[in-house]
């Protein structure tokens, strides 16, 4: 930035008068800060001299402002500012073709280059409903790009009129629009929980495809989002790790006979307390070991294929009386606890029992309407409630 002028009047002003009465003939914005996104060059009450060297580099644009309205834009380059490439100034000014005089403005450099490694979280968890796990929290991160698309667009929704403007300035809107955009494609997708890991560029992708029409009301481009992390509560994690613990032994049999592979080895190796004390205990354990890798090693007797298969034992359920197996724990037919219940206390009865052991009253009644014996709330013959 350089300002430079004539002075006039000098005997008649003071230094600070001096200064505000020059002319601008140089207009540039260098070595700005990587994250600044809008830097009003300091014209303040000077006035531009008209054909001064305005000078854009790449990656930045300058917006000119008169009187609050947002006049010419100009990309990057090297202008001689005149009434031929400054349209919209000049028919607000009603400037006559070829207009030398200075003239007042307000000029904005903005960066358009790509902002990256932004970042956004989740300051809350996201509730996810689970088929497996039901109600799930997660946490999730990441990063984000974008850059400015349109310049008075941002100018006129974001910036306003404040003399510089920073990518942190903007962070913590565009983290609360993410997110929330997030939680909308996580619930809409219906991943599992324990599958959520696999589908971090999906989730991304349709994120960002979301928020296009959000980043482009303020003249703005999300060129792109990334999902580094979505973390489950810590009681879905350990259950996911033990069903890979189980993934990974497979055939727990021979998975039994390699560890006691591995303990031959180890008793092997190690030398014992020595003396002959030790060296006996540890022909007892080898032997002792050596016993359980016969038995883990010898063949197994495979069962006769028309073997039949074993029929579970059955009872009757105490409220709707359906046959159901004898260890279930609540009726499939009618929901209701397969275990017998006093109907005076409710309290949980032996099977067989006459009398409840926890209040002493009759756990079984004569049916009134056809005779049979009654043991829960409905007789088990005709279906009558007990009386």
């Amino acid at each position: 930035m350089r300002l430079t002028g004539k002075r006039k009047g000098f005997m008649d002003m003071g230094l600070f008068d001096f200064i505000r009465g020059q002319t601008i003939d140089v207009i540039e914005a260098a070595g700005l800060p990587r994250d600044m996104v809008v830097y009003r060059f300091p014209v303040q009450d000077n006035e531009i001299k008209m054909g001064a060297n305005l000078t854009v580099r790449e990656g930045q644009c300058a917006v000119f402002v008169s009187e609050g309205t947002i006049a010419d834009v100009f990309g990057p380059g090297r202008y001689e500012l005149e009434t031929g490439n400054m349209p919209v100034l000049t028919k607000l000014k009603s400037w006559p073709y070829g207009f030398k005089s200075p003239f007042k403005a307000e000029v904005y450099f903005i960066s358009t280059t790509l902002l990256t490694d932004q970042k956004w979280g989740t300051s809350n968890p996201i509730l996810l409903r689970d088929a497996e796990f039901g109600m799930v929290r997660l946490q999730a991160y990441g990063v984000y790009s974008y850059r400015v698309v349109r310049p008075e667009v941002f100018l006129r929704q974001i910036f306003g009129t404040l003399s510089t403007f920073s990518a942190q300035e903007l962070a913590g809107y565009l983290r609360r629009l993410i997110v929330s955009s997030l939680s909308d494609v996580v619930g809409e997708k219906k991943v599992p929980a324990i599958d959520i890991a696999s589908q971090y560029e999906e989730i991304g992708g349709e994120v960002r495809q979301r928020m296009q029409a959000s980043f482009g009301e303020m003249g703005l481009e999300l060129q792109k989002l990334v999902v580094e992390n979505i973390s489950l509560p810590e009681n879905v994690e350990k259950a996911i790790d033990q069903r890979t613990s189980m993934g990974v032994l497979g055939d727990m049999h021979r998975y039994t006979q390699y560890q006691t592979a591995e303990a031959i080895r180890d008793f092997a190796k190690n030398e014992g307390a020595g003396g002959f004390a030790g060296m006996g205990a540890g022909l007892g354990a080898g032997f002792h070991v050596g016993q359980a890798v016969a038995g883990g090693f010898a063949a197994q007797p495979a069962a006769p294929a028309s073997a039949p298969t074993p029929t579970a034992a059955k009872k009757a359920c105490p409220s709707c009386g359906k046959e159901i197996d004898e260890e279930a724990k609540f009726c499939p037919h009618c929901g209701k606890p397969a275990a017998s219940l006093c109907p005076k206390c409710g309290a949980e009865t032996a099977a067989g029992a006459k009398f409840c052991s926890s209040c002493g009253a009759a756990l079984t009644v004569t049916c009134p309407k056809c005779g049979a014996e009654v043991a829960g709330r409905f007789c088990s013959s005709c279906g009558e409630p007990r009386p």
